[in-house]
């Protein structure tokens, strides 16, 4: 996997959280770390909005350290619409489940 670009993005109001891209074949592979929160989601969507497909886009978890519930909306639609979660901490994945119901 090469690494393309990385976006330490401070948000205003929130603590640092960041992004960065990754090509693995044909899928755009965005690797999270920090703390995600509502204020995220929008640069987030931006990025999403570059792909063609949402189903070639991979959303790395592994190093969320925490999410607030809009993140957890936000995630539970971008699944829906084919995009996919790698190394989603149990917490999140519960979450996410107990959201669609």
């Amino acid at each position: 996997m090469q690494c393309s670009s990385r976006r330490d993005c401070d948000v205003p109001g929130s603590m640092t959280f960041r992004i960065e891209t990754a090509e693995r074949g044909t899928f755009t592979v965005f690797i999270l770390s920090g703390r995600i929160e509502t204020r995220a989601i929008a640069e987030l969507k931006r990025l999403f909005e570059l792909q063609t497909d949402y189903r070639s886009i991979v959303l790395d978890l592994k190093d969320v350290s925490w999410v607030d519930r809009d993140v957890i909306g936000f995630s539970c639609v971008a699944k829906a619409d084919g995009v996919k979660l790698e190394n989603c901490p149990a917490y999140i994945r519960e979450w996410m489940e107990r959201d669609k119901d």
